[in-house]
Order: structure tokens, then C-alpha cells, then sequence
């Protein structure tokens, strides 16, 4: 159950961070009610989740999904430049995130 809330919490950051680009600064109404409310929940399912799991690799799961997800995102559906050093600035943040919970975290 804690992987599925961490699963929600990444999930509700990704679209409150895809939100927040089309609240053009905070002058657009729903996509900016969409960005507070995301970053809500998400902070909300972080908060349950750091109930059984350590904070460092919560977090590190948590930003480094998020991140890459969103990297993904912003060069698929964004516009944004593909570029050999972005795709690899994703695999090394997936590669941190796999190499912190290799590293003996326990529960």
C-alpha cells in the first residue's frame, strides 16, 4: 500500500507540474486551481507515505519520477529540444533514484 500512495503522490505532482506550464504564471484560472490542488495531494500522499517508508528514499522516488516524468513530457508533447544530454540527464536521475534504494534502505 505505501508503493501504491508513493504511486499517487508522484502521479498528482506530474499533473500539477504539467499544469502549472499552462497557468502561463499564475494568469490562467484552472490551470492554476489544477497546479495548487495537484501540489495538495501530492503533498498530502507524500505526508501518508513517509508514515512506513524513510524520508530519503520516499523522496528520492518521489523527485526523481517526477522529474524524469515531466523531462519526458515537456519533450514528447511539449516541444521541448530531445537532446542526447537531456535523455541522458534522465536516465542518470533514474539511475540515482534505483541506485539509492539498492543502498540498503530499510522500513
Amino acid at each position: 500500500m505505501t508503493y501504491a500512495t508513493l504511486a499517487l503522490a508522484i502521479t498528482a505532482e506530474i499533473l500539477a507540474t504539467t499544469a502549472l506550464k499552462f497557468s502561463d504564471g499564475f494568469t490562467r484560472l484552472w490551470p492554476t486551481v489544477g497546479t495548487v490542488a495537484g501540489y495538495v495531494v501530492a503533498f498530502v500522499l507524500l505526508s501518508q507515505t513517509l508514515k512506513s517508508m524513510n524520508v530519503g528514499t520516499a523522496y528520492a522516488i518521489w523527485s526523481g519520477a517526477g522529474t524524469a516524468v515531466v523531462a519526458a513530457i515537456g519533450m514528447v508533447f511539449l516541444g521541448e529540444a530531445v537532446t542526447l544530454a537531456r535523455i541522458a540527464g534522465v536516465v542518470l536521475v533514474i539511475a540515482g533514484v534505483v541506485v539509492l534504494n539498492l543502498g540498503g534502505a530499510s522500513h
